[in-house]
């Protein structure tokens, strides 16, 4: 009888407009109830049946009200959506289309369901994985949550749903561009291509590669110095800037790298084949040519040119190491030219590589970590591939090509697309300088760090140290690697200038490069430069790449470690995080990441201190765990719907045995940590 009564809708009205508000962002539980988290320090509770208007990462207004001397939230208005466009599972209910996320706080919310226009809803069974929006909102004044799916992407239990659902997640193409028929030169009428089909240029890649876009050449002369030579693909001989293929490659960025699988940028036709420089084929390249001399000095007649050249082997970076490193490969014996220019490569990337010791950066030696694939798309093995003879060799020729055309770039056109690197944070100086050098014994002051050559020096000085504890806790004070039209330094590799073009196959800022290169070559303004909006565009397609590679990275190795905790396998792991919840630990063995609760180290809370800020847990005022340590763990969940990984250290700390509630006694000896 009071449900239409005006006055009591009025007074429930001016009552609810009395009452604090606070806005914040929604944080479910698996229990129903959830909590409004104003910020770091302030949250609210929900109760279930609110809970039932709002989505966890909803940001809301919320009423405040007070209940049993507890403040709880009332969300009442929506002011951004946690869920837009995203990955779902069909849920069948009642013989009804639902749709649950795919998202760990949001996996038991099943979404009523409608199909696009054009899609059969009959063509949607339970567990199959789909695309989906949200339409209605009940905090929008709609009756309820209602999604609608625009796309399926695999069906339940197929066993690429791994690669299909990440990449459409993050809106990625799953297959290569289509190529064409005809494939033609489109070089400028003035381009003339020297014939260096004579050099016996060498390619060195995996055992598998097939777009091969570098081959090398080196002689060393009498002096010691080396003449150097790098020959790339060169695909904008056959790409014009604003082709319809120059805009695909421009929205894909780079080609695509995940476990097991790739996505190329360019038509494999192209990369593959036409571009890629296969052993006895002639092919249009871009080369430099450098004399580096015998301390590794890169000298000023940098030189760059357009060429016709043919690989006179296909070397494989396996092959190359062992004959290098022992002296023989029983898969690769080498004519005498061959070994001769292999040797003469070899000795110039020792000299390269003692130049950035000693002058730049060189970053610490970490394994690759590789999954092996049967025909059914299941885990055979996961490699830990350490960097070898043939690959540094490689490395170092590549750096140093890219050298030479941030220099060219630099001086020519002022503006390229460089690989850019600020630092410290401006904000971190004085911290980082705190931390490193607390005495002042140390030749590092917050002058000496801002700049390029301090940045390096204490590069260089933390990887002296016994431990990467330092090291750790400094890179959290450091920019990100960034991409940009600048000419701007390169702090993490120790380099005052930094352009990559020895990937146009794989990368299209290489791409942009290549034709700012031979307008150069050819004394031409460019007909392609590098705007100041291509290091956002870029850096965006690498982010979502890199998100893309570890998504697919973490479900098979949930997959592929699911029955270690029933094994109690023993792993050995570093720690790479640490925060007030615990701490993330990467297993040395296959490179998984799993993640160690402050519960599981030690169940008493009171005892354990978890220190992000300082990258330290302590157990009682004394320090047992920090950044960079290496542990032996055991595996205690593997959750393959959520493709979490949870562990815990084999060292046990016992809880306090006490003769009074009052008079704690020290844990056993054998206890403690060593």
């Amino acid at each position: 009888m009071f449900q239409d009564n005006p006055l009591l809708a009025q007074l429930k009205q001016k009552i609810q407009e009395n009452l604090p508000k606070k806005e914040g962002t929604i944080k479910a539980t698996e229990k129903g109830f959830g909590f409004l988290e104003v910020d770091s320090k302030t949250s609210f509770f929900i109760p279930p049946p609110c809970m039932k208007k709002c989505l966890h990462g909803d940001k809301v207004k919320a009423i405040i009200r007070t209940e049993n001397d507890r403040d709880q939230a009332e969300p009442e208005e929506l002011l951004e959506h946690n869920l837009t466009r995203f990955i779902g599972r069909v849920k069948m209910f009642k013989g009804k289309l639902n749709v649950t996320p795919d998202h760990p706080q949001l996996k038991k919310q099943a979404l009523k369901a409608k199909t696009q226009k054009g899609l059969n809803p009959n063509d949607f069974a339970e567990g199959d994985w789909v695309v989906a929006h949200l339409i209605q909102h009940p905090l929008k004044g709609d009756a309820g949550f209602l999604v609608e799916i625009s796309k399926k992407i695999t069906d339940a239990n197929d066993k690429i749903a791994p690669w299909w659902v990440t990449l459409a997640e993050n809106d990625l193409p799953n297959s290569e561009p289509a190529g064409i028929d005809n494939w033609e030169l489109k070089d400028d009428a003035d381009l003339e291509r020297i014939d260096m089909t004579h050099i016996p240029f060498v390619t060195i890649d995996g055992q598998s590669t097939k777009d091969m876009d570098d081959a090398l050449y080196a002689k060393k002369n009498a002096n010691g110095d080396f003449e150097l030579t790098i020959a790339i693909a060169d695909p904008t001989a056959y790409i014009t800037p604003e082709s319809d293929m120059d805009k695909v490659a421009r929205e894909r960025g780079f080609t695509i790298y995940l476990p097991g699988r790739n996505i190329p940028m360019l038509p494999r036709d192209l990369a593959d084949d036409l571009c890629s420089l296969i052993e006895g084929e002639v092919r249009p390249a871009l080369c430099c040519t450098v004399t580096v001399d015998k301390e590794g000095v890169i000298g000023d007649d940098i030189h760059f040119f357009a060429a016709h050249i043919k690989s006179h082997a296909r070397l494989v970076y396996e092959h190359v190491s062992d004959w290098l490193e022992n002296g023989e490969s029983p898969e690769w014996q080498p004519n005498d030219e061959i070994a001769q220019i292999v040797r003469d490569l070899y000795e110039f990337s020792l000299a390269r590589a003692n130049w950035r010791q000693t002058n730049a950066v060189v970053f610490p030696d970490r394994p690759d970590y590789r999954f092996e694939l049967s025909e059914d798309n299941d885990v055979v093995a996961i490699h830990a591939d350490m960097r070898r003879t043939a690959n540094r060799l490689v490395e170092e020729s590549m750096i140093t090509a890219n050298i030479c055309a941030g220099k060219t770039l630099r001086a020519n056109f002022d503006c390229g697309v460089f690989n850019t690197h600020a630092g410290f944070k401006p904000e971190k100086i004085a911290d980082v300088v705190a931390l490193v050098n607390p005495e002042g014994e140390l030749p590092f002051t917050a002058e000496s760090i801002a700049t390029l050559e301090g940045f390096a020096a204490l590069r260089r000085w933390l990887g002296q140290q016994d431990t990467s504890y330092l090291d750790n806790r400094i890179r959290k004070a450091q920019a990100y690697s960034e991409m940009g039209n600048q000419p701007l330094p390169h702090y993490a590799m120790g380099l005052d200038i930094y352009a990559t073009w020895t990937s146009p196959i794989r990368k299209y800022g290489d791409m942009i490069n290549h034709r700012m290169l031979k307008a150069f070559v050819l004394g031409k303004d460019p007909v392609q430069t590098a705007d100041e909006t291509v290091g956002e565009e870029l850096a965006l397609h690498r982010k979502h790449h890199n998100m893309a590679e570890r998504k697919v990275g973490d479900w098979l190795y949930a997959r592929t470690l699911a029955e270690e905790p029933s094994k109690e396998t023993k792993f050995s792991a570093e720690i790479f995080d640490i925060n007030r919840a615990g701490m993330r630990v990467r297993l040395i063995e296959n490179g998984a990441a799993a993640f160690i609760p402050s519960s599981l180290i030690m169940a008493n809370k009171e005892r354990i201190e978890c220190n992000g800020e300082q990258g330290t847990i302590s157990i009682d005022k004394q320090l047992e765990f920090r950044l960079g340590d290496v542990l032996e763990v055991v595996l205690t969940d593997v959750n393959q719907e959520n493709r979490n990984v949870v562990a815990k250290p084999t060292q046990v700390f016992a809880e306090l045995v006490t003769d009074s509630p009052e008079t704690p006694t020290e844990a056993p000896a054998e206890t403690k940590a060593d």
